[in-house]
């Protein structure tokens, strides 16, 4: 764990446990404190957004206020070695916007940075009311639980240079009860896909077949699903309608570029897992050991969703599937300049819209064009 992760690590949980009510910093800095901050590289003053609506939104979902920080807490976790733990282990730089993830040390949840302006901006002044009120009213939506934002209460070198994100979001790993021996995607038991509708222009993929751009660049891309969804009839129609729900709010916010994110667990894996058996013992018979564990954020509900687990047609995978990622916005000034950029190269090349250029409605279109072709109806 490198020194920046550390510090980084460091401010996220400080401000997780000691924040006021308020969202303002439990201890009010000195006049030469603030000062000198501004010379920090990685250690930054974190304070949440909107406190009393994430905690409102903690509750809807029926996350307990104590659990919920003890994620964050290490000295109130039950650990075998605490020595050896921390409360954030990082997971890495992943995608083009030079985003960094933490996982909490009981992997319940994700904390991603959001390093750039104009997508943080958009959240937190374009989308963050109508997606709190969108999944007050939905329940079982697909649009990823956000259960805080922190942004810092100063600049400083590091900021300015790129090397400390000023902005957080935390929110539900969906993979939370994934083995350890399981961890990465080459185990067929658990496996997990990013998704975007890959008929967009990709100049990574598309400009030279690709040989300008580096693996670890075409890496990056959005992932390939080279199968099916099993699913019974109803729950491929319920699968589609709440896609179509959720990506109206979505459109009608401007977003683009957002991601379904998809998880296939081997089902005689899902109850050491966490998830609903697809044959649940009866109580009292062998077995009750493998039920599902009653402990948050992932409470099994009934029915099962798409959060804890729904069980494929045949029987023999469980899914899991958020929406990721919605940050990008057709309205802001970047993502005009890139647009124009694009056009600018078709003039030359026409290879149609980016994903990031291309209009809200017509992502979102494309985006549900792609969840259907990828299931399978079976009865």
């Amino acid at each position: 764990m490198s020194r920046r992760d550390i510090l980084v690590a460091r401010s996220i949980v400080y401000a997780i446990l000691t924040s006021k009510e308020d969202g303002e910093p439990a201890r009010k800095a000195s006049c030469l404190k603030r000062i000198l901050r501004f010379f920090y590289i990685y250690w930054l003053t974190f304070r949440p957004v909107r406190p009393d609506l994430f905690k409102a939104l903690r509750g809807v979902w029926q996350i307990k206020e104590d659990d919920y920080r003890e994620s964050f807490d290490i000295n109130k976790q039950k650990l075998k070695n605490k020595k050896d733990k921390r409360a954030l282990v990082p997971l890495g730089d992943m995608g083009y916007s030079g985003s960094t993830f933490f996982h909490t040390s009981d992997n319940r949840f994700l904390v991603k940075s959001i390093p750039r302006h104009f997508e943080h901006d958009f959240f937190k002044n374009d989308m963050l009311l109508p997606y709190a009120d969108h999944v007050r009213a939905n329940r079982s939506s697909l649009l990823v639980r956000i259960t805080d934002f922190l942004e810092s209460t100063h600049q400083s070198i590091g900021v300015m240079l790129g090397l400390a994100p000023s902005h957080h979001i935390i929110m539900e790993n969906i993979q939370y009860g994934k083995p350890q021996e399981a961890q990465g995607n080459s185990n067929p038991k658990w496996e997990a896909w990013d998704l975007k509708p890959t008929s967009y222009f990709f100049p990574e993929r598309d400009i030279a077949g690709g040989l300008l751009a580096t693996e670890a660049t075409k890496s990056k891309l959005a992932d390939e699903f080279h199968d099916k969804i099993r699913l019974s009839e109803a729950q491929a129609t319920q699968f589609k309608r709440q896609l179509e729900n959720d990506t109206m709010l979505l459109a009608n916010s401007n977003a683009v570029d957002y991601s379904l994110f998809l998880v296939r667990i081997s089902a005689m894996h899902s109850p050491e897992a966490g998830f609903p058996s697809p044959s649940p013992p009866q109580t009292g018979q062998a077995g009750d050991e493998h039920n599902p564990p009653a402990q948050p954020p992932f409470t099994p509900p009934n029915p099962p969703s798409w959060r804890t687990g729904v069980e494929s047609s045949n029987g023999k995978e469980v899914y899991r599937a958020a929406i990721l990622d919605f940050f990008w916005a057709k309205h802001t000034v970047h993502a005009k300049a890139m647009t124009g950029l694009v056009r600018g190269y078709n003039l030359i090349d026409n290879r149609g819209p980016m994903s990031i250029t291309a209009d809200s409605k017509e992502y979102r279109d494309r985006f549900l064009s792609m969840c259907t072709e990828l299931v399978e109806v079976q009865e």
